[in-house]
């Protein structure tokens, strides 16, 4: 695999935009401090490479001393290139996890299996390898998509939080792209010789989560910030609890 050098890396362009925007939202929630120990889910995608690759750079030049970690979890519906997958995690120098989902559940309960397995896999290889955090690629589109799905399907207003703390604060789960956009990431992700890794999982294509998708883009045209007035508008001291009476 064909990687850029990390001593000549700049951060200029899409890259020192990713970069100062994934710090700002580090730095506002507090998300890795002093000795963490930070478990990346690594998909093989472009977001959750993209987020190894910020996180080695901030561990460059940030003067906070944290480990960085990564797990990826293989299944037989999403196939990766496993082995330019460690072969870039040796690169890197980041100690890694392989682990295996057998996903048996047919039907509509198969994606919610899947996540939800993924999720244990992770925990239990965050205590396995002794991380307090668990950082995951979600993005602002994933965290705005997913309040309106709540709200519209599920009649609940409820989101993905950028930290939330687990097992009496134990373990972390943290979100450092939740100020990116999509467009922001794969413009990061076109500055570096990643090779295609993954293939689409035949069961991601949800048609409820498009529609909520093309709802956005539409409405982004004439609302520029529409998806940051979402993300911002769950935040606790934005919500005005009289009109909820």
């Amino acid at each position: 695999m064909q990687e850029v050098n990390q001593e000549k890396i700049k951060l200029r362009g899409a890259i020192r935009n990713i970069y100062k925007k994934t710090g700002k939202a580090i730095n506002d929630y507090q998300m890795i401090k002093e000795g963490d120990k930070v478990l990346v889910g690594v998909s093989g995608g472009k977001d959750s490479l993209s987020l190894l690759k910020v996180l080695i750079l901030r561990k460059r030049h940030v003067p906070i001393d944290f480990k960085l970690k990564a797990c990826f979890i293989e299944s037989r519906f999403m196939p990766v290139e496993k082995n330019l997958l460690e072969e870039y995690f040796r690169e890197q120098e980041v100690e890694y996890a392989v682990k295996q989902l057998d996903i048996e559940t047919p039907g509509e309960k198969r994606c919610f299996w899947c996540s939800w397995n993924k999720r244990k896999i992770l925990f239990q290889t965050a205590k396995e390898l002794n991380c307090n955090k668990i950082a995951l690629a979600h993005h602002l589109d994933d965290i705005v998509e997913t309040i309106l799905m709540n709200l519209f399907f599920h009649g609940e207003v409820s989101s993905m939080k950028p930290v939330i703390e687990l097992f009496g604060g134990e373990l972390s789960i943290i979100r450092p792209f939740c100020y990116l956009e999509k467009r922001e990431i794969e413009k990061f992700y076109s500055q570096f010789a990643f090779p295609p890794l993954i293939h689409n999982c035949p069961y991601a294509q949800d048609s409820r989560r498009l529609l909520i998708k093309n709802t956005i883009s539409l409405l982004k045209k004439e609302f520029p910030h529409i998806k940051v007035n979402i993300f911002r508008a769950l935040r606790k001291e934005k919500i005005k609890k009289d009109y909820l009476l």
